[in-house]
């Protein structure tokens, strides 16, 4: 569990590291941007690399903690879209998470 929380955390910063800028902020100077999401993006590491030595530590292999990563970013990025870029969630969003989480399932069955 510490795993999965970490990598939420992680996944947030790193969301917000990477888009922040794309609502409202073209305006600014793409060396502030970069710095900026620098910035955000040494608190992601703060969470990542716990996430994934605490992961390994206890069993998971590097497939599972990386396709865990990718489901979850897709869960925050859905909602970083919707809420804060005001973009809509289309039935293809839905269809590309199902195939993530078939891909989970698959690195996750047996274990």
């Amino acid at each position: 569990m510490p795993t999965i929380l970490l990598l939420i955390c992680s996944n947030i910063f790193m969301t917000a590291a990477w888009y922040w800028h794309l609502k409202g902020g073209m305006s600014k100077p793409i060396l502030l941007v970069i710095f900026i999401s620098w910035s955000i993006a040494l608190v992601e590491y703060c969470f990542a690399v716990p996430a994934n030595r605490i992961g390994y530590a206890n069993g998971w292999t590097g497939a599972q903690l990386k396709i865990a990563q990718e489901a979850i970013t897709l869960i925050v990025f859905g909602g970083f879209m919707v809420t804060v870029l005001g973009e809509p969630l289309h039935w293809r969003h839905l269809a590309a998470f199902g195939c993530i989480m078939a891909a989970v399932g698959f690195l996750f069955a047996g274990k």
